[in-house]
C-alpha cells in the first residue's frame, strides 16, 4: 500500500485533536481504497488427504502460497481408521484465517476435476458458512490453461519421437459413468494443448474409478486392459498419470502402483501433477481473479508491431505522457510469445497483479486470436498454419483492447496529416494508404473502417476535398501486392491526367513503409509521418485503459465460470461442469 507522508505541523492541542481525527478518517479510507485485495479475503485450499509424503508436498505448496495471500490447507477424505474427523481440521484452518482478519472465505479445490469422487463425496466437510462468513468455491484445476501447461510439460519430458509413439493420459476418481465421461472429456480438452503441437501415432484417455465406487473392480480392470492393449501395439507407449493421488511413501503411491501394475510392459511412465511450479501459479492466479485490486497493482503492456529504433522511439513519445499515471511496458512484435512472457514476468515480479494489454494495431481483431491464446484468455489456438505459440505462464489477470483505427479520434489525426500538406483542397484527391490484409474479406473490412473515417474527416473540414479514397497495398503478399499496387498507380496516374493534385497519406502507425519507393516515379505529395506521434493517439490509449479499469479492479464472482474450451466438451452440459454436489443430487 502506498501512503503519502503528511507533514505534521499542528499548533495547539485543539488543532492537534482535529487533525488527528482527520488523519484517522483519511487513513481508514485510504486503507479501504488501496489496501491489498487479500487483506480481507482468506483462501482455503481444499485437497484430498494423500498420506505422509503427499501431504508434505501439499504443505510445502500452501506454505509458498501463504507468502502471497492468507491461506490454509484443509484436507478432506473418507474415514479410513474410524477415528479421523476431517471437519475438525477444516474448521481449525478456517478459524486461523478468521484470526488473520479474513472477512470472506474462498475455497480452492486442489483437484484436477470437479467430478473427482473425493471432492464430490466429502465436499460437505467444508461448511457453507463459518462464524457468519459465507464460503464460496473457486473453479477446479481443469478450468485453467495453466493446468494444460503442466500436462504439456509432462508429455514433453517423456516424448522422443511423437510420430512413433502412443500417448495414454490417465485420470482417476470417477464414481459413476457420468463422472467418468466428464473426467475423460475434460482431460481430452487439456490434451489438445499437446496434440496441437505434436503428432502422436495415437492418443487415448483412460479413467479409473474410485476404489469405493460401485463395480469399481470390473471397471478398473477394463481400464487396465485398455492400457495393456495399447502397450502391446508396435511403437513406444507413454503413460502420463494426470492425477493428484495418494503418496503415503514411495511404494504406496500412484506412481508406485503404476510401476507395479505395468512394470513388465514396454511403457514409459511420466510424472503426476504434483509437484510442479505451475500449480502455485494457478493458485496465485485464482487468488488474483477472486479478489479486487487497487490501481497501484495495475500495469499496462503495449504491443505495437515494432521495428527499428526510430519506429520504437516514435511510439515511446506517444507513451511518455502516460507514464506518470501508469506503469507501462512495451512488448513490440506480432504476438511474439517470448517477448510477451518476458514483459509479463517483469511486471509480475514488480508486484503487479493486473495488466491492461493493448494491441496497438489498426483493427480490434488484429492479433486478437493469437494474443488471447498466448495470454490464456482463449482455449482454441489461432487458426494459423503450424504449431500454436507457447502460452504465457503467469498469475496475472488480463484485460485487453485494440483497434485504434476504429476510434473517432483517428479521423482527427488523419485530418491533421492531410492539412499538413494540403494547399488547394478543391483540386486535391487524398489517398489514405494502409497496409491491408491477405484475406479478401479482412481487407474489405479494413477499407470499410477507413471509409467511416473518411466520412468523419469530410464532416470536419471547412473546405471539402475533390475526393478522399481508402486504398490498401496488401504489402506482405507479393501477388496481392502487385495487384493492389497496379490499382493504386492507375488511380494516381488518372488523377494526374485530369489535372488534379494527389495527396498520399500514410495510414499506418509510424512512417510510410515501402510507399514512397513503390510510387516514387509518379506525381504526388506524401505525408509519410504516420499516425504517431500525435496527442490524440495518447488520448486513445488513456481512454482505452480507463474504460477497462473498473471491471479489471473488481473481483470475479466465484462459481460458475470456466475457461475450458466448450467446443471440446463433446456434448457435456455447462451446468454439469459447474453444479455443486447438492445440485447434482437434486437432479
Amino acid at each position: 500500500m502506498r501512503v503519502k507522508k503528511q507533514p505534521w505541523a499542528f499548533i495547539g492541542p485543539g488543532v492537534l485533536i482535529v487533525n488527528f481525527l482527520v488523519f484517522l478518517t483519511w487513513f481508514s479510507l485510504g486503507a479501504l481504497l488501496s489496501a491489498p485485495a487479500w487483506a480481507k479475503t482468506g483462501f482455503l485450499v481444499v485437497a484430498g488427504d494423500r498420506g505422509f509424503l503427499g501431504n508434505q508436498e501439499l504443505d510445502a505448496l500452501v506454505e509458498r502460497f501463504r507468502q502471497h495471500v492468507p491461506a490454509r490447507l484443509a484436507l478432506i477424505g473418507k474415514n479410513r481408521q474410524g477415528v479421523e474427523d476431517y471437519a475438525e481440521y477444516v474448521e481449525r484452518a478456517l478459524a486461523e484465517l478468521v484470526r488473520e482478519g479474513a472477512t470472506e472465505i474462498i475455497a480452492i479445490p486442489l483437484f484436477v476435476s470437479g467430478a473427482d469422487a473425493t471432492l464430490q463425496r466429502y465436499r460437505q466437510q467444508v461448511p457453507e458458512r463459518f462464524q457468519g462468513l459465507r464460503i464460496r468455491w473457486a473453479s477446479p484445476m481443469v478450468d485453467s490453461h495453466l493446468t494444460a501447461q503442466i500436462l504439456l510439460d509432462r508429455v514433453t519430458a517423456l516424448s522422443r519421437r511423437p510420430e512413433k509413439e502412443r500417448l495414454l493420459v490417465v485420470g482417476v476418481g470417477a464414481w459413476d459413468e457420468e463422472g467418468a465421461r466428464r473426467i475423460e472429456t475434460e482431460l481430452r480438452a487439456l490434451l489438445r494443448e499437446v496434440t496441437d503441437r505434436f503428432s502422436f501415432r495415437e492418443t487415448e484417455v483412460v479413467v479409473y474409478y474410485d476404489p469405493d465406487a460401485p463395480e469399481s473392480e470390473a471397471r478398473n480392470e477394463a481400464a487396465r486392459e485398455k492400457i495393456v492393449h495399447t502397450a502391446a501395439k508396435r511403437g513406444r507407449t507413454l503413460l502420463v498419470p494426470f492425477v493428484i493421488g495418494v503418496k503415503f511413501d514411495q511404494r504406496m503411491s500412484v506412481e508406485g502402483w503404476l510401476r507395479r501394475e505395468f512394470g513388465t510392459y514396454d511403457i514409459q511412465l511420466g510424472e503426476t501433477v504434483l509437484p510442479h511450479p505451475e500449480v502455485l501459479t494457478w493458485l496465485r492466479h485464482t487468488a488474483n481473479r477472486y479478489t479486487s485490486a487497487s490501481r497501484d497493482e495495475v500495469a499496462v503492456l503495449v504491443m505495437p508491431h515494432g521495428a527499428t529504433r526510430p519506429y520504437n522511439e516514435g511510439l515511446e513519445r506517444v507513451l511518455d505522457p502516460l507514464r506518470s499515471d501508469y506503469r507501462i511496458e512495451m512488448a513490440p512484435g506480432m504476438g511474439d510469445a517470448l517477448i510477451l512472457q518476458q514483459a509479463v514476468s517483469k511486471l509480475e515480479e514488480e508486484g503487479y497483479r493486473r495488466i491492461v494489454f493493448v494491441r496497438f494495431y489498426a483493427l480490434e481483431e488484429h492479433m486478437k486470436a493469437r494474443t488471447d491464446y498466448i495470454l490464456g484468455l482463449r482455449a482454441a489456438p489461432p487458426s494459423a498454419a503450424g504449431s500454436p505459440p507457447p502460452r504465457v505462464r503467469s498469475s496475472v489477470v488480463f484485460a485487453t483492447f485494440g483497434g485504434y483505427e476504429e476510434s473517432p479520434l483517428i479521423a482527427e489525426v488523419l485530418r491533421d496529416r492531410i492539412l499538413e500538406i494540403s494547399q488547394r483542397p478543391a483540386e486535391e484527391t487524398v489517398i489514405l494508404l494502409a497496409h491491408g490484409r491477405r484475406e479478401d474479406e479482412a481487407d474489405r473490412r479494413w477499407r470499410e473502417v477507413m471509409e467511416v473515417n473518411i466520412e468523419r474527416i469530410q464532416d470536419m473540414l471547412e473546405r471539402p476535398f475533390r475526393s478522399i479514397k481508402a486504398m490498401t497495398l496488401r504489402e506482405d503478399w507479393p501477388e496481392l501486392r502487385a495487384q493492389a499496387l497496379a490499382r493504386i498507380r492507375e488511380e494516381i496516374e488518372t488523377i494526374n491526367r485530369e489535372g488534379g493534385r494527389v495527396l498520399v497519406i500514410s495510414n499506418r502507425l509510424y512512417g510510410s513503409g515501402p510507399y514512397r519507393r513503390l510510387l516514387g516515379d509518379l506525381q504526388f505529395v506524401m505525408n509519410d509521418r504516420g499516425l504517431v506521434p500525435h496527442p490524440l493517439m495518447t488520448r486513445w490509449l488513456r481512454e482505452g485503459i480507463e474504460r477497462l479499469l473498473p471491471d479489471l479492479l473488481r473481483p470475479q464472482v466465484p462459481g460458475g465460470e470456466a475457461s475450458i474450451d466448450r467446443d471440446m466438451l463433446e456434448g457435456t452440459s455447462v451446468a454439469s461442469l459447474t453444479e455443486t454436489p447438492a445440485e447434482t443430487k437434486r437432479r
